[in-house]
């Protein structure tokens, strides 16, 4: 049951995430973008991409609990805690992309006015500034990183000790089972980090540049297009429901 609350708010805010990215481009067909409409998407895109890390360090959590300490699962995932970890990861990934966006805000930027991006991204601005570009830079390379990065440590301890517990396990059976119940997280979490962490360790590199924006394609767009697959697939409900649906198109055809 937690976990299937959890998942409902990652898939809330995945739709919220990609709308930020694409709905108003898609409805206007307007390329162009005022400073405080494109440091507004910066804001509300990072802190639903922040919220996303810690909801995905929540459910390792919640895994975790499951798996090395299942007599303790129920007590510490109840309703209200549930709440308050969901509620947390939201408030929390909010006020952190509130430090980025305001210290973009102070900002004075100079021409080109074209963002070779196909979002307003924190690198892409800070680019522009008139600043310091070595200080623009360092700024570029810390700031994201510490958001992703301190909620991705706490995911991989969680899983280091799922998969020492697992690996514990006598039987074959024992070890599969307990491993099906994470394999769905584990997977959405390596494609979301590997992209994320990637696109933010080498802000300064030119040569990455359109690598980078293909990366950013895969955090913003094909990882929440697939996690509803991978989630469902993994479910043996949501598999027996396809396996009828395909009989029952298949009878009707004959």
């Amino acid at each position: 049951t937690p976990m299937y609350f959890f998942l409902g708010n990652l898939s809330c805010l995945e739709a919220c995430y990609t709308s930020t990215i694409l709905l108003a481009s898609l409805l206007t067909g307007d390329r162009t973008i005022s400073v405080s409409r494109c440091i507004s998407q910066y804001y509300f895109f990072s802190s639903l991409g922040a919220t996303e890390c810690l909801l995905l360090s929540v459910m390792s959590y919640d895994r975790y609990l499951a798996i090395v300490k299942p007599l303790h699962c129920t007590a510490r995932m109840s309703g209200r805690s549930c709440l308050q970890l969901a509620g947390g990861s939201w408030v929390g990934g909010f006020l952190a992309s509130s430090i980025t966006a305001l210290s973009i805000s102070q900002l004075t930027f100079c021409g080109p006015n074209s963002i070779d991006h196909f979002l307003c991204d924190f690198i892409p601005l800070v680019k522009h500034s008139c600043y310091d570009p070595q200080l623009m830079e360092i700024l570029a390379f810390i700031l994201p990183l510490i958001i992703s990065l301190v909620p991705f440590l706490l995911t991989v301890m969680s899983y280091i000790c799922i998969i020492a517990t697992i690996l514990r396990i006598p039987s074959t059976t024992g070890r599969q089972k307990a491993f099906s119940t994470c394999s769905s997280h584990l997977i959405v979490m390596y494609i979301y980090y590997a992209a994320l962490l990637i696109a933010y360790m080498f802000p300064t590199a030119h040569m990455l540049r359109d690598f980078k924006k293909v990366l950013s394609v895969v955090y913003t767009v094909l990882t929440p297009l697939v996690n509803p697959l991978i989630y469902s697939l993994r479910n043996k409900e949501v598999k027996g429901a396809l396996r009828k649906a395909c009989r029952k198109c298949m009878l009707g055809q004959w």
